[in-house]
């Protein structure tokens, strides 16, 4: 595996925000060191900043949870509603010069939580928690590649083009609301997927966008918190997703908080 260097470090993110005119163009930008903090806080949210969290199997589903964006893995025939995104960012990693085990790069060897926390301590998982935690900068070059793919799919997927994209140019003005942006999209996804829906509504950042009242990250936390609890009175019962909406709710009163 190639070593991570301040230098390459600072290259893959420049590089990554060069490509993001929302995230630049309103004369604020992200510095290397305030994009460090927010891969650095996307990792807190997902994994409590620690190692050990970065291959995790969350209760009650049916896929593994790995890197600082916990990002999805499904075993072989096995689908859910969400969107399966840990094969991108092997792919994106590669592309980047990162040597992957020949075993990442199918579906997950795991078929279950039990089996997967039953190797937590041997050799694969070590070896992925050990990529994982070097390569922290380009996983959050890979979030910010799905933010900047995000908005023309958010934009054709809604009647309210013109309020969704002044929410998100009024974010991407700033550190703060840029991060809101960035943490999310990772968090809950684009909001444009048809499968992820409860009764017909969605829980995603275009959610988000189309009821914010005032392009704020204030404005954007009241209305994330909104979404989140809509979401969990229209999930199925046997999902017990009240038992997540606490943490939810914790995670979207961060976005007040300086970056």
């Amino acid at each position: 595996m190639m070593s991570l260097t301040p230098q390459i470090f600072l290259m893959a993110l420049f590089a990554t925000l060069a490509a993001l005119p929302q995230l630049c163009a309103q004369n604020v930008s992200l510095t290397a060191a305030q994009l460090n903090r927010v891969g650095q806080r996307i990792w807190q949210n997902e994994c409590a900043g620690s190692v050990a969290g970065l291959t995790s199997w969350n209760s009650g589903e049916d896929f593994a949870s790995l890197g600082i964006g916990h990002f999805i893995w499904y075993p072989a025939g096995q689908r859910g509603p969400f969107e399966e995104s840990f094969p991108a960012l092997v792919a994106f990693l590669e592309s980047q010069g990162v040597v992957m085990p020949a075993w990442s790069k199918g579906p997950c060897p795991w078929k279950s939580k039990s089996a997967f926390e039953a190797e937590a301590g041997e050799a694969r998982q070590k070896e992925l928690r050990g990529i994982l935690s070097k390569t922290v900068s380009l996983q959050t070059a890979f979030i910010l590649n799905r933010l900047k793919a995000a908005l023309p799919k958010m934009l054709a997927a809604t009647k309210a083009s013109k309020k969704v994209k002044a929410n998100f140019d009024g974010l991407s003005a700033t550190p703060e609301g840029a991060f809101c942006l960035i943490d999310y999209v990772n968090f809950k996804g684009e909001g444009t997927a048809k499968t992820e829906r409860y009764n017909g509504q969605g829980w995603g950042l275009l959610q988000v966008l189309e009821n914010m009242t005032a392009a704020s990250p204030a404005a954007f936390a009241a209305a994330s918190k909104a979404v989140l609890s809509r979401r969990v009175q229209n999930a199925p019962a046997a999902r017990k997703e009240q038992r997540w909406l606490a943490g939810w709710h914790n995670r979207c009163e961060g976005y007040l908080r300086k970056l």
